[in-house]
């Protein structure tokens, strides 16, 4: 269901960080609106400099909100979020063996010719989604 709810939220325009932490905000009663501004800068790898992909760092505020509801002491809250976050990153690496967005992509979004590349080659579609989906799944296991 999240993951049909990702993609849903991707094909109408919502970054990658945006897509993931929107499709749970409901769950920590999160507004939806809120947690699309908070990640808004997140997405093609942290405001277009293609760094961590936006699913990842998207997923990282999953975990960081999903612990803050289990867990009241703040040190007992962080330790479970950097054990879980380090569980995401292998799995995510295991995967995709890297999570910066412009090995992922293998183009420069900042320029003309990077966004050319990218939209003729459907990268959005076939790379972004894909890595959000999978995003979804391991949060889903990592929360199960």
């Amino acid at each position: 269901m999240k993951e049909q709810t990702a993609k849903k939220l991707f094909r109408s325009g919502l970054n990658c960080a945006q897509t993931v932490l929107a499709a749970y905000a409901g769950d920590f009663k999160l507004d939806a609106d809120m947690a699309q501004s908070i990640s808004c800068g997140f997405g093609a790898g942290m405001g277009k400099l293609q760094k961590t992909c936006g699913a990842v760092t998207g997923s990282f505020m999953v975990l960081g909100l999903y612990n803050s509801q289990k867990y009241q002491e703040n040190q007992e809250r962080k330790e479970k979020t950097s054990t879980m976050i380090q569980s995401f990153s292998d799995k995510f690496l295991s995967a995709y063996g890297t999570m910066e967005c412009r090995e992922l992509l293998n183009c420069d979004l900042k320029t003309d010719e990077g966004r050319k590349y990218a939209n003729e080659n459907n990268l959005f579609g076939s790379v972004c989604e894909k890595c959000i989906v999978d995003s979804v799944k391991i949060l889903n296991e990592l929360m199960d």
